[in-house]
């Protein structure tokens, strides 16, 4: 389920759709805020150009909400049937949450986004 040559595989490591060699991201760490939605433009390995079409990641956008609806609903079931907060605590926690996971849940959309329009090529990747 989480191996090479699924979706789910290049969605959560983030690497190339097409290939699952290289990082799509510059910087691997999404909380260094400045480079957080840097992208190389092509993959190293297979040559893939990531942004399809100008503007192709405003479309990520529409993912974003979902996910970021299922980190909200994560972080009000842990706060209120687990450690049993408060109603404003758990708004706090929710809140909290989604500051805190921003930059991940960009890079998740992202991710989803073009697993979407892109599929894994088994002859793209490197041999052993």
């Amino acid at each position: 389920m989480f191996k090479k040559g699924s979706k789910l595989y290049s969605i959560l490591t983030g690497t190339c759709p097409k290939c699952h060699e290289e990082s799509m991201f510059k910087n691997k760490n999404p909380y260094i805020l400045s480079e957080a939605l840097s992208m190389h433009e092509t993959c190293s390995n297979c040559g893939t150009k990531y942004k399809i079409e100008p503007s192709f990641f405003y479309g990520s956008m529409y993912v974003s909400y979902p996910v970021g609806i299922a980190f909200a609903t994560a972080a009000f079931v842990i706060s209120f049937f687990v450690f049993k907060a408060s109603l404003s605590v758990v708004f706090v926690s929710i809140v909290g949450t989604l500051i805190v996971f921003m930059p991940v849940i960009l890079r998740l959309s992202r991710n989803i986004w073009i697993n979407f329009f892109m599929h894994y090529d088994k002859s793209l990747a490197k041999k052993p």
